[in-house]
C-alpha cells in the first residue's frame, strides 16, 4: 500500500475552482500543466536532471508522507468530480543542493528541515484569479502541520513574467543571482514565512485514493 497523507481539512473552494490533495487520477492533468509551463513558459522544455519530479510525481510527492501535490481543478463540483486540473502547487523536504546552488543557501536550508516549494504552476488563461495565492497558504499549511519543518525556501526564474513579483509579496529574497559574477543561474532564492491564514474548507470531491 502506498502512504498518502490526508488533506481532507485543506481542501478549500477558491471561485469556480476545488483546490485539493492529487490523487492518482489527477497526475496525467498535473503532469500536463508542469509540461505546458517548462517549454511554453520557462522556454527550456524537459530537461531530465531538474524535471525528474514531473515525470513521476507519485514517486515525488504522493508516497513520501511528508510531501504533497496539489491541484485546482475547474468545475469539479459535485459528485464524482472530474473536471480540468489548471494549476499545480508542491512541496517536499529535499533543500536546495550546492552545486549548482549558492553554498550559503545551502547551508541555510539543509534537507529534512526544509520544505521546498515546487511547481507552483497556473495555466495563463486562468492567472490573476488567486489561484497560485490559495495554493501557497495551503502548501504553508501543510508545512506547518507536518511539525518537522524550520524554513520554506524556494527559488525561481525572473525572466518568467509576474513570477519575481509574486514571490516578493510572500517571502524575502536571500539571494539574487543575477548580482553574482557572470550571472550564476540568474534565478532568485526566497525565504518564506512558515505560516499562513487558516483556510475555510468547502466541500470538494475527494481524489481517487492511492492504491
Amino acid at each position: 500500500m502506498i502512504k498518502r497523507m490526508s488533506l481532507n481539512a485543506y481542501d478549500v473552494q477558491v471561485r469556480d475552482y476545488c483546490i485539493r490533495p492529487a490523487g492518482p487520477d489527477d497526475l496525467d492533468g498535473a503532469r500536463a500543466v508542469m509540461l505546458d509551463t517548462v517549454y511554453r513558459d520557462f522556454g527550456t522544455g524537459y530537461v531530465p536532471r531538474w524535471h525528474g519530479d514531473i515525470i513521476d510525481p507519485l514517486g515525488a510527492y504522493l508516497v513520501p508522507a511528508r510531501h504533497t501535490l496539489l491541484v485546482a481543478v475547474e468545475g469539479a463540483e459535485g459528485e464524482g468530480g472530474g473536471g480540468e486540473v489548471v494549476a499545480t502547487a508542491a512541496l517536499d523536504s529535499r533543500g536546495p543542493v550546492h552545486p549548482p546552488n549558492p553554498r550559503h543557501v545551502a547551508e541555510r536550508y539543509p534537507c529534512g528541515t526544509t520544505a521546498q516549494l515546487r511547481r507552483v504552476y497556473v495555466r495563463r488563461e486562468h492567472r490573476r484569479r488567486g489561484l497560485a495565492r490559495r495554493l501557497v497558504a495551503e502548501l504553508l499549511a501543510f508545512a506547518a502541520e507536518d511539525g518537522g519543518y524550520r524554513s520554506v525556501y524556494l527559488h525561481t526564474d525572473p525572466a518568467v513574467e509576474g513570477a519575481e513579483g509574486f514571490w516578493r509579496s510572500l517571502g524575502e529574497v536571500v539571494h539574487d543571482e543575477r548580482a553574482d559574477p557572470g550571472g550564476g543561474q540568474r534565478i532568485v532564492h526566497f525565504d518564506v514565512p512558515l505560516h499562513a491564514p487558516t483556510p475555510s474548507p468547502t466541500p470538494c470531491p475527494a481524489p481517487s485514493p492511492t492504491p
